[in-house]
């Protein structure tokens, strides 16, 4: 019974641990990240079983808020190279290990 709890509570440590965004790396200006992170963390919870559906709804988000020609990738262990705007990239981790890089090309 005591290892029973003793492992929820662990589980409920790790959760909260891994549920806020980690910010690797971003040029972009502070109000435009801030709301660029509240919006990829808002996606990946309402569709935490379907990435592309989070994808598709940061990615709509951000084209009608700052213009179009965003790009979004969210997944777990990926690499990539891009060619962005200066001051439109936000590389994060949320959950843990799941990424999500947000930017813009024309």
């Amino acid at each position: 019974m005591e290892e029973a709890e003793e492992e929820k509570k662990d589980e409920a440590d790790y959760k909260r641990l891994h549920s806020f965004p980690l910010i690797r790396h971003s040029d972009m200006p502070e109000e435009m990240r801030i709301e660029t992170m509240e919006l990829c963390v808002t996606a990946c919870e309402k569709h935490a079983t379907n990435n592309e559906s989070a994808a598709k709804m940061i990615k709509e988000t951000m084209d009608k808020k700052f213009g179009s020609s965003w790009h979004v990738v969210i997944g777990e262990g990926f690499g990539f190279e891009i060619t962005h705007e200066v001051k439109n990239l936000l590389y994060m981790f949320f959950g843990g290990s799941l990424a999500v890089c947000v930017w813009k090309c024309s």
